[in-house]
């Protein structure tokens, strides 16, 4: 293996000779054993070629800059271009600065104008098909709660009307005669009153006489 390494080292370094004295080409050459150890080869110096390289290196990163902040810049014009343009149109949709233009240009912002009303209009019919739509929608839900509380209300009269006509006069009158042993209160005969009469008569006889009488009537009144 050593030898082979040996053999092809050698054989790179003649050949990178011959390359630099045949084509007056400006090469280095490095190599590293699987020991470690270096070997090289530079027609002008290592060292003076590699620090070329290096400067070739950084001009190819520098132009790649430079051509990606160029590409930038040409981005940031086009933008600023178009939004002066945006600007310049919508002034003119508002009436504004409208003297520069000419015959043509008005036309055509007049056809653009008229091609913006009309979308606006039918934008607006759409959404008031929309809002009655909505309308009618709200209309039949109403409908339909107005029929459920209309067959409630007619269920709680058909119960209320129940409940009177279970209250009702007539019906307590039937069931009165219907027990005909329940008497009311004010049917009971009443009590005897006490009656007082004051009776002026001349001669104490005859007043005696008709007191006397009415204490009989009162006794026998509440002995009866």
């Amino acid at each position: 293996r050593q030898v082979t390494f040996s053999k092809r080292r050698n054989g790179l370094l003649k050949k990178a000779y011959e390359l630099s004295v045949l084509c007056d080409a400006e090469l280095a050459l490095i190599i590293f054993s699987s020991r470690g150890k270096l070997y090289e080869f530079g027609s002008s110096g290592v060292t003076k070629t590699l620090e070329r390289y290096q400067r070739c290196n950084h001009t190819t990163t520098d132009n790649g800059v430079e051509h990606q902040t160029q590409s930038w810049y040409q981005e940031v014009t086009k933008l600023k271009e178009k939004y002066e343009s945006l600007q310049r149109t919508q002034r003119h949709l508002l009436g504004e600065d409208l003297g520069p233009l000419s015959a043509k240009e008005l036309q055509n912002l007049e056809k653009q104008l008229e091609g913006a009303l009309a979308q606006a209009r039918q934008r607006r019919t759409q959404i008031m098909m929309e809002q009655m739509e909505d309308l009618r929608r709200k209309e039949r839900q109403l409908g339909d709660i107005n029929k459920q509380l209309k067959l409630k209300l007619e269920a709680e009269g058909q119960s209320l009307r129940t409940i009177q006509n279970s209250w009702n006069p007539n019906t307590i009158a039937g069931e009165t005669n219907m027990h005909p042993g329940i008497h009311h209160p004010m049917d009971c005969e009443p009590e005897p009153t006490l009656q007082i009469y004051h009776n002026y008569v001349n001669g104490e006889g005859a007043s005696v006489s008709r007191s006397e009488a009415g204490e009989n009537n009162f006794i026998q009144g509440w002995v009866l």
